[in-house]
């Protein structure tokens, strides 16, 4: 059996896309779950998805940024992205990785970068999200983030479930007034600064979702975990939360059948929609998610 060690690895050997390719149908499986390679690809796939009553957020994928230049190379995209979704009309925002924007060459640096797109997406009456990336790098992400909300309000963050320490990041946050988007974590982690068992982070998950929903903010629940959508939906009824007052989150190609019913039942739904050159890195985090996954992804080949 593959493990997420081995999937993580492999991840981050970036040289096997070209190799992968050859495979019959790889080509087909990533498309499945890749928008494409360029901005335009995306624009589609999320035209396709607002026809079927969902929203989106652009994500575009990309790898820690070694140098300024391929830094600012990156704020110039969603630059443009932020203008696309004005020109089309699409129903969208967008998502950013900091690692992107230089947060390892230079926090400042980064700051500076971010602020320009948190900037420009409050003039076009947009929304950025940050996304979360590894434990060494939340102290620094929500340093980031707090300053800009501060001065925007138009920009949200990413909290994992699987963090021990994300209990109390939620309370700061919330304070703030912040929207969140809450998700399980996909990066390898040690035992000290994250749970390893799986029903240790799904019942932090189903915690944190709780305060969530009783916040009065509106907030993203990213998971395609049924049981815990179901448990979502349970308390939501119980405590008689609006449907439209939060929303369910997921990845593109995952499990679009759940997508749609949930839109059928008056829940709000917004899809991830992830392109650029470096899909293969994304693609296989994916998978090291849950090693399930690899199998789940090849049955999505031939399910809804």
């Amino acid at each position: 059996m593959i493990t997420r060690a081995v999937l993580l690895y492999l991840s981050r050997q970036f040289w096997l896309k070209d190799k992968f390719a050859y495979f019959p149908g790889f080509r087909q499986m990533t498309r499945r779950f890749i928008a494409g390679e360029n901005i335009r690809d995306a624009i589609e796939a999320i035209r396709e998805l607002n026809h079927s009553g969902i929203t989106a957020t652009f994500d575009h994928l990309g790898e820690s940024t070694t140098s300024r230049e391929e830094a600012v190379a990156d704020v110039e995209e969603y630059l443009r992205v932020l203008a696309l979704i004005d020109e089309t009309g699409v129903q969208s925002n967008v998502s950013i990785k900091l690692t992107q924007l230089g947060l390892d060459i230079d926090e400042e640096f980064c700051f500076q970068n971010t602020r320009r797109l948190v900037g420009e997406a409050k003039r076009r009456g947009n929304f950025v999200r940050i996304d979360m990336e590894d434990s060494s790098r939340t102290e620094v992400t929500l340093r980031i983030f707090t300053r800009l909300f501060r001065e925007f309000g138009t920009v949200g963050i990413v909290l994992q479930s699987y963090l021990r320490r994300t209990g109390e990041d939620l309370g700061e946050v919330l304070a703030l007034g912040a929207r969140v988007r809450l998700c399980k974590g996909a990066y390898q982690e040690s035992a000290e600064v994250a749970f390893e068992e799986k029903r240790e982070v799904d019942d932090n998950y189903l915690r944190l979702t709780k305060r969530l929903l009783t916040s009065g903010i509106y907030h993203g629940l990213a998971t395609h975990d049924e049981r815990i959508i179901e448990a979502t939906q349970a308390f939501v009824a119980e405590k008689g939360i609006a449907r439209d007052s939060f929303e369910f989150q997921m990845l593109y190609g995952i499990r679009r059948d759940l997508q749609q019913r949930l839109v059928r039942e008056g829940y709000r739904v917004r899809v991830y929609v992830p392109y650029g050159r470096f899909w293969y890195p994304y693609f296989m985090r994916r998978l090291a998610e849950r090693p399930a996954n690899l199998w789940f992804v090849m049955r999505n080949l031939f399910t809804g």
